[in-house]
């Protein structure tokens, strides 16, 4: 997860390296289940002594993986390939299944670090940060960040040092 060694600059070093949140995955588990219980009910139900029962299983079958790999699977591989990096010198934003988008926020560049958070939010630990930069792209807003007080005091403490020339990180 995150960036790779040989992707790291001369003396720059990874602090933190995270998915995003674990409740990006709710809805794809309960959907999971519930594709898994109706087509264990419908295999149950098809009659063994109907005439087109073999076709019927075997739509069953069909349905069920199409349903669970664009309710399940996708959205799991979605969050499992994307990934935040915040090193001693950049934030990094990587994301894609099968193709890869990835930003590099220099800490230099950073004008201010934000976070939300909703109630629901504040009890699992986990909300949107808000990062304003002085590039093309300005604002950019990465929703359902894992300890989010954390990332964004470690990521202000980081655009503090880079701002007084301290590169090192603790």
């Amino acid at each position: 997860m995150g960036l790779a060694e040989q992707h790291l600059t001369a003396g720059e070093r990874v602090v933190l390296s995270f998915h995003p949140h674990w409740k990006r995955l709710v809805l794809p588990v309960l959907a999971l289940l519930l594709v898994v219980a109706a087509s264990s009910a419908a295999f149950y139900f098809i009659p063994v002594d109907y005439e087109y029962a073999g076709y019927a299983w075997i739509a069953v079958a069909v349905v069920s993986v199409v349903a669970l790999t664009l309710w399940s699977f996708l959205p799991y591989l979605r969050w499992k390939t994307t990934s935040y990096t915040l090193t001693t010198h950049r934030f990094n934003i990587s994301t894609g299944v099968l193709s890869k988008s990835t930003d590099d926020i220099p800490l230099a560049k950073v004008n201010s670090v934000s976070s939300d958070q909703s109630v629901a939010e504040r009890l699992l630990g986990c909300g949107t940060l808000v990062v304003e930069s002085a590039s093309d792209r300005g604002e950019i807003t990465l929703r359902d960040i894992p300890r989010i007080q954390a990332v964004r005091a470690e990521l202000f403490r980081l655009v503090e040092d880079a701002a007084d020339g301290e590169v090192e990180a603790r």
